[in-house]
């Protein structure tokens, strides 16, 4: 997802400047209203929690009883210092105004556009099947043969919106189960698109969402591209900013909902800003900074165990920081939000990149056409579970795939993002820049959709999503409770590792890039035997022999 670079007012919409009128005094002095989110400490009632922050000085905006985790206002500098020290409250993390969001391409994608590479997809079934290599890897397109995907059975996409308006989404998405819970944000969003910054449920002004969201479930209906699970329902959970950020409260408050809606799987590919690593006590932060990734850490960790719980399946993309999760470098993004980097050497103890190295989450690492370990892609031991595709531009070394874009995952894109990269022109037509990297193609009726190609572990985790929901579709027993299909999220991770073709290490194990142009940093040793590694988990995942398949 980019990072877009937003110009305008750096009054953000959770940090507004009021004037306060003193008694006696000619003019206003202007006191500066804060947003923070606040963690109740464990075993704290979320009543007494909330009378803890009202002491401290704060407003409660918002609150998620279910996790203790509450959206404050406070106009008293002091309210942080305060909130941190009351034992009630395990801190406040404030999130801060910094004008504009930087210029530069997100952790989970690649910008590197190149020239169409030849593909290597399935049979055409939809139009643009054939440069769906990834659909055949994961043999999604056997599968199908067997299961397509239950109606009743729903993926959450945790993510920065979904196009529905794309006649490939239109048919799976669930208006009434979607929910927003990331306004706008105008530092890093830009001028809000409708009243209330709250965009409506079906739109996407990121991209990454639609993508995410295409592969997971695109309708196998004649036009555009089909999905790993074509029939299955798709629910839109906006936790991310339009700009590609994901901050604590929405993604809580959207897994927590998940959980509550009875959700089948929810698809994470991101990892919860600003921090790339939440540590319990880094000696490099200061103690307010320690205090917010305690509460983040405490948050995300109490709402995967709660959504797990209720029965979903939590997905999770590894990450594209071309490192050992088990062996973190220093960290020299950190915050990547309301204050300037800074050098932080990672304990792995008492570090965590969530969500995907919480509690209950299936951690996906990305592959080539290849089968290699995408150069990009985080990996290790510790907290990987599976491989899928989510592309390599620079895979396929010596032939002429290599660096051509059909080495990338293509998937469903809002035509006014595509507008905005000026990949497609404002009557609809792909533009030169275009040509080779965007796709339009349109149904019978005249309803069009647009499509590009990513790369990233953010697209390798929705092919892992849908096959989990390929899973539930075939296996899962009717909950009577709330209706639909249900299978417990174990069952699920037992079928998928079970069933995930195994693909031992690389030989010498010690893999390096250099051909590719990349430095002696993205080396990786992968460690693990066939059955389980460093590089492939159990395996690549294979949606045939998920669903019964031989």
């Amino acid at each position: 997802m980019r990072r877009r670079l937003v110009a305008g007012a750096v009054t953000t919409v959770t940090g507004l400047a009021f004037l306060t009128t003193i008694p006696g005094s000619a003019t206003a002095a202007p006191t500066v209203s804060r947003d923070y989110t606040v963690v109740a400490a464990d075993g704290v009632s979320a009543a007494d929690a909330a009378a803890a922050i009202q002491a401290a000085g704060g407003t409660i905006v918002s609150r998620n009883d279910a996790v203790g985790v509450f959206r404050v206002s406070s106009a008293d500098a002091a309210f942080q210092s305060r909130a941190t020290a009351t034992a009630a409250l395990i801190g406040a993390s404030e999130r801060k105004a910094i004008g504009q969001a930087p210029n530069k391409v997100e952790r989970v994608e690649s910008a590197l556009r190149g020239r169409e590479g030849k593909g290597h997809g399935p049979a055409k079934a939809d139009p643009l099947d054939d440069k769906l290599w990834g659909l055949t890897m994961v043999k999604a397109d056997k599968a199908r043969k067997i299961e397509k995907g239950d109606r009743e059975v729903t993926v959450g996409v945790l993510d920065t919106g979904l196009d529905a308006s794309n006649p490939d989404l239109k048919p799976n998405f669930s208006a009434k189960l979607s929910r927003n819970f990331a306004p706008d944000m105008v530092d890093i969003d830009g001028e809000c698109e409708v009243a209330g910054c709250l965009d409506p449920v079906g739109t996407d002004d990121g991209g990454h969402g639609t993508h995410v969201a295409g592969t997971i479930g695109a309708a196998l209906n004649g036009s555009g591209l089909s999905g790993v699970a074509p029939g299955v329902t798709l629910v839109e959970l906006k936790g991310g900013q339009d700009s590609g950020y994901f901050f604590l409260d929405p993604v809580v408050n959207a897994l927590t909902y998940a959980g509550d809606a009875g959700l089948d799987v929810v698809n994470m590919s991101f990892y919860v800003d600003p921090w790339l690593y939440n540590c319990t006590a880094n000696p490099a932060d200061s103690p307010a900074d320690q205090a917010a990734q305690q509460a983040i850490i405490t948050a995300v960790k109490r709402a995967l165990n709660y959504a797990h719980k209720r029965g979903v399946t939590l997905v999770g993309s590894l990450g594209n920081n071309h490192e050992d999760l088990g062996k973190p470098r220093t960290d020299v993004s950190s915050p990547d939000y309301g204050g300037t980097p800074y050098p932080r050497t990672i304990d792995n103890s008492t570090c965590w990149d969530l969500p995907v190295e919480g509690p209950h989450v299936i951690g996906v690492s990305s592959v080539g056409p290849t089968g290699r370990k995408s150069d990009f892609s985080n990996y290790g031991t510790e907290q990987i579970s599976v491989a899928a595709p989510g592309g390599w531009f620079r895979d396929g070394f010596g032939t002429d795939t290599y660096r051509t874009n059909g080495n990338m995952i293509l998937s469903s894109y809002p035509l006014k993002v595509l507008q905005e990269e000026g990949l497609v022109d404002a009557a609809g037509e792909i533009t030169a820049d275009g040509e080779g990297v965007a796709f339009k193609d349109c149904t019978k009726a005249g309803a069009c959709g647009y499509y590009t190609y990513l790369q990233g572990t953010s697209m390798a985790s929705p092919h892992v999503s849908g096959v989990s929901a390929l899973i539930v579709s075939r296996y899962g027993v009717r909950d009577f409770w709330r209706g639909g299909k249900t299978l417990a999220p174990s069952i699920v991770e037992q079928v998928l590792y079970r069933t995930a073709e195994e693909h031992a290490c690389p030989e010498p194990r010690l893999e390096t890039y250099t051909n590719e142009g990349r430095p002696a940093e993205f080396d990786a040793l992968c460690e693990g035997g066939k059955n389980f590694n460093g590089f492939y988990g159990y395996g690549i995942v294979d949606a045939y022999a998920a669903v019964g398949g031989r």
